[in-house]
């Protein structure tokens, strides 16, 4: 079997020839002169007669999802396509190859990118010896990596239980070589029309290829499990699409008989880059040889391809998750968005050999339909457009609505063409002020134009038209054209359209698991025959695995109160403060309140809810003075629109209270952008922590409501809500002692929204102050370079919380645990290489302080779910609870990494969807955790977060980062939107713009934890 495996693998086609022709038309074709004269400049040429069948002309109508397949251009039915193959070698003779049938369409014309790794690449580098304390080494320019092994072979704390995990085996031939080809294609396509050419260029040259039918990825890699007959192949491709040069500044008003459908010529070079079997991944994967060998990722990266082709042909591709209207349907959102059914998938390596991870996945899209109609649900000031169709733009309206089209393309409605146009902009004139010149030059008026060539009256003559060319001046009237289908929405998702999304996306695990097996025996599932070429075999049922159930830990309440420790025993693990107190309560003896807006009754409540509130408090062990420092300020909403005015007030209650304000509550008409000028200015000019609420939930005043205030409050002030009874170094006594502190540290980065250009992306970093609760956390933030991942100031932070952490604890930490957020696979290794220095460098500035460190990436944006199963393994179908896994369930084999140390901890109870898990990877341990160790650590810690009474899904100094870099961009967003407007006319930038600095937090507020 094995030889003829290998023989099959290695067959290559060894027929000679001289040339390659098929039959000639004689019809002689104007472009037919050019075509011959282009591949008569590089050799040989081959002419394949291309008989499409005929379609109906283009309704203004989109058609279903995905758009840019399913289109089919109109063509005269006696239309002829050409083929043209150059070989650097000829060396087959060929039959007259199969005759093409393909869907051809226009699409817009961009740089192919490079191919964006999958998220299981890790970074290459040159091999290491191993190191003595039995991690693997690999060499980088300025210093080792190293990836920390696991240190066994898993936990073994907790009862048992019984899991599906939405993984499918993928079985592979270690010996199935594959042949990897780089494909060049001239002018560069868009992703789209590339597999459109590669579908044509397979079909029409079967033999030359030897039979193959490779595998693409849209961009520059082609995989193929036969070796094609010569190293280098040159190919000639034509399809319909309208070139660059019918695109003049009048092209969209020439008549409709000049518009005739044109050839566009493709230059495809395919060069052999590589080729490999799967011995290497296989070794991998089974433990086997030595522990440094890096993930051979060249094959692992093509038989991801290849396991995409099918589905990529088929559904809209947005990153690594796939979506297609077939999947029960769109729906509306709201705001000119629709929502989308789709699938992730993606390749892993783990334990049990490669996987197929599959999850169901929701998105929005652009609604196609009208631009008219998509400006009237996306902007307020216009819903009212059809009625008033004479009205103007006033500057800040037309900013809005170019904002509103930027980038999205367009087709027409009132005529046929297959062509679709990127809006740029918009005109500076109205639509009734503009023209343009004829093929003679002679100047038409575009009103005119219309009138007489399409007997059109344009309506809305006082908007401007929608500039379709980045130089020229190409004018479409936004009443005539559509918003073309499946474009994903880029912008920042108003509330609503995100609460629509999130319950799209909401499914309870039963339903949750039907959809992903449905995606898997369905129409998208990884294709049978595609599969089978490349000897790949993914089994159509989940993974089944044990996990265990880790033990809540016991808790320690106030000493104020008649309970003063419990053992969280629901089975949520929530627990409550009936008959008892916060652990550390405050005394808040000045405060004041300010409100913004409201109605009459409304601040009539106010009296009522401060009352209430201090009895709240009161019964927690917080101490909340039932009079403010001054009486209560009411204040118009419109004060949140002036920052200059709103400083004034702010600083004009601190200034009664002496500069001493403890608290400012800040109760709110609605939610208001105004709230980040406030958050900014209290914290850094004035220096008072704050907390905003809303007159809507004053008006129920539920005591769960003023309990959760009053954590969030105490928090801020200085205060805790709970500890842990049995003291980490009680718990983990081989690694913690009480007289050796140890600190907490975590890390975050968040970036702006896609669609910002300009702003800087802002990284946060906490740490923990008091040992050994470790509960109290202050936190550092900067602004680094746009959408910079890398911590730029990591050093600087993290010597500041050292700092801060000797004058609390009277010497410096004997442990760093680091916790880092936000970070993806593939930047794993360029995280821990750079941040890991930046940490050591950071403790080098304290003389002879050189502490053992643990550096874990936390993540929760991946795609691996868990399902509780009926544990009896004779059962023909897996019985799938409705329920999600209980808190405390952990996994850490069979879909681990098969070599690093990593697990999965589902600490919350999912109330509403499917419990998502989070991912711990731990890329370094100078502290040398078991896996019981550092799951029990974690957990627990999970129980210490200030905001609530039950266990949190992250790990708290992750998730305090996260909550501090979120505020550190609220200081920005005023800034953001100022420059954001004065570079709209931007399409893109040769390199982002200095980071503009954060605001210096105030000296009363930066050892508090005001970002809770």
């Amino acid at each position: 079997m094995e030889e003829t495996d290998d023989s099959n693998a290695n067959k290559k086609c060894t027929t000679k020839t001289r040339s390659f022709r098929g039959r000639t038309n004689p019809h002689k074709h104007q472009y037919q002169h050019q075509l011959i004269q282009y591949s008569n400049h590089f050799g040989f040429w081959n002419q394949n007669q291309y008989n499409p069948r005929y379609y109906p002309a283009l309704l203004p109508l989109p058609s279903p999802i995905p758009l840019h397949l399913a289109l089919t251009p109109p063509l005269p039915q006696n239309h002829n396509f050409r083929s043209k193959t150059h070989f650097h070698k000829p060396s087959c003779k060929l039959n007259n190859p199969p005759l093409a049938t393909s869907s051809d369409t226009q699409l817009p014309v961009v740089t192919i990118s490079p191919a964006p790794e999958p998220e299981w690449v890790q970074r290459r580098s040159k091999v290491a010896p191993r190191g003595g304390d039995g991690r693997r080494m690999m060499a980088a320019k300025t210093q080792a990596l190293v990836a920390t092994k696991r240190p066994d072979s898993g936990g073994v704390e907790g009862p048992v239980i019984s899991l599906l995990a939405n993984h499918f085996l993928v079985q592979f031939d270690p010996s199935q070589r594959i042949f990897h080809y780089n494909v060049e294609m001239s002018p560069n396509p868009s992703k789209e029309v590339a597999r459109m050419i590669k579908q044509k260029l397979v079909e029409n040259n079967s033999a030359v290829l030897c039979g193959a039918y490779p595998a693409y990825d849209g961009r520059k890699n082609l995989y193929s499990a036969v070796e094609f007959q010569n190293d280098r192949l040159e190919f000639f491709i034509s399809l319909p699409i309208p070139s660059s040069k019918s695109r003049l500044p009048y092209g969209e008003f020439n008549d409709l008989k000049q518009k005739q459908q044109q050839l566009k010529l493709f230059r495809i070079n395919i060069k052999l880059v590589s080729k490999f079997d799967g011995k290497e991944l296989n070794s991998y994967l089974s433990k086997e040889g030595d522990d440094w060998i890096p993930l051979p990722q060249d094959y692992l990266h093509a038989l991801d391809v290849v396991l995409r082709e099918s589905p990529s042909e088929k559904c809209i591709t947005v990153g690594r998750s796939l979506y297609s209207s077939s999947m029960e349907g769109t729906k509306e959102i709201g705001g000119g968005a629709v929502g989308l059914r789709g699938f992730f998938q993606s390749l892993r390596p783990t334990q049990q050999g490669l996987a197929l991870n599959v999850d169901s996945s929701v998105s929005a899209f652009h609604e196609s339909i009208g631009v008219i109609p998509y400006l009237q649900k996306r902007l307020e000031f216009l819903k009212d457009l059809h009625q008033r169709k004479t009205r103007c733009l006033s500057g800040e309206e037309k900013r809005e609505v170019e904002k509103a089209l930027k980038n999205i393309r367009v087709f027409v409605c009132h005529r046929e063409t297959v062509q679709r146009y990127r809006v740029y902009g918009l005109t500076e004139e109205a639509t009734e002020n503009l023209w343009f010149p004829d093929r003679d030059g002679k100047n038409i008026r575009l009103l005119s134009y219309f009138k007489d060539h399409y007997n059109y009256n344009i309506q809305f003559r006082n908007l401007p038209c929608l500039q379709i060319s980045r130089s020229k001046p190409c004018y479409l009237p936004m009443e005539l054209c559509m918003i073309c289908e499946g474009q994903k929405f880029l912008g920042k998702l108003s509330d609503d359209q995100t609460a629509r999304i999130l319950k799209m996306g909401c499914q309870r695990p039963k339903e949750r698991k039907a959809i992903i097996d449905g995606v898997m025996r369905g129409p998208f599932g990884p294709s049978g025959n595609r599969a089978s070429e490349f000897k790949l075999h993914v089994s159509r049922e989940m993974t089944r695995l044990n996990g265990r159930i880790l033990q809540p830990p016991k808790l320690k309440l106030g000493d104020g109160g008649h309970v003063r420790d419990l053992v969280p025993s629901r089975h949520d693990r929530q627990w409550n403060f009936l008959d008892s107190h916060v652990f550390e309560g405050t005394r808040i003896e000045r405060w004041a309140l300010i409100s913004f807006g409201g109605t009459p009754d409304q601040k009539a409540s106010i009296p009522k809810f401060i009352n209430q509130l201090s009895q709240r408090c009161e019964q927690l062990g917080i101490f909340l003075n039932k009079n403010t420092i001054c009486s209560p300020q009411f204040e118009p909403t419109q004060v949140l629109n002036n920052v200059s005015l709103l400083e004034s007030k702010l600083k004009k209650i601190h200034e009664s209270a002496s500069n001493n304000l403890q608290l400012l509550i800040c109760i709110m008409e609605r939610k208001h952008k105004g709230y980040a000028d406030l958050k900014r200015i209290a914290e850094t000019s004035v220096g008072v922590v704050s907390q905003c609420c809303l007159y809507l939930n004053l008006s129920k005043l539920s005591s769960q409501f003023l309990a959760n205030l009053a954590l969030k409050i105490n928090a801020k002030v200085g205060g805790c809500t709970v500890a842990l009874y049995n003291s980490l170094p009680s718990q983990i006594p081989r690694l913690f002692q009480l007289d050796e502190p140890v600190i907490f540290m975590g890390a975050d980065v968040t970036h702006p929204h896609p669609l910002d250009d300009v702003s800087p992306s802002v990284a946060a970093v906490v740490g923990s102050m008091n040992w050994p609760a470790a509960n109290k956390y202050v936190s550092r933030m900067r602004s680094q370079t746009h959408r910079q991942e890398i911590i730029q100031d990591l050093g600087a932070m993290v010597a500041e919380l050292l700092d801060d952490f000797y004058h609390e604890e009277n010497k410096l930490p004997k442990r760093i645990i680091f916790f880092r957020d936000g970070v993806s696979e593939t930047q794993f290794y360029k995280v821990l290489q750079e941040e890991l220095q930046s940490i050591r460098e950071a403790c080098s500035k304290f003389p002879g302080y050189s502490p053992p460190i643990t550096f874990a990436v936390v993540q929760k944006r991946h795609h691996t779910r868990l399902f509780p199963c009926d544990s009896d393994p004779s059962s023909t179908q897996n019985q799938i609870s409705n329920d999600n896994i209980p808190p405390g369930t952990v996994v850490d084999t069979v879909i681990t990494h098969p070599r690093e140390f990593d697990f999965y901890l589902c600490s919350h109870w999912g109330v509403k969807g499917t419990s998502r898990p989070t991912h711990y990877h731990i890329l370094w341990d100078d502290n040398h955790f078991t896996s019981d160790e550092l799951q029990k650590l974690v957990y627990n810690l999970c129980y210490t977060f200030v905001r609530c009474t039950k266990p949190v899904s992250l790990v708290p100094p992750a998730y305090y980062a996260h909550l501090a870099a979120y505020r550190g961009r609220l200081y920005l967003e005023r800034y953001e939107s100022s420059t954001f407007m004065g570079s709209s006319s931007t399409i893109c930038r040769a390199a982002p713009p200095k980071a503009t600095p954060l605001p210096k937090l105030s000296e009363n507020v930066k050892k508090l934890m005001f970002y809770c």
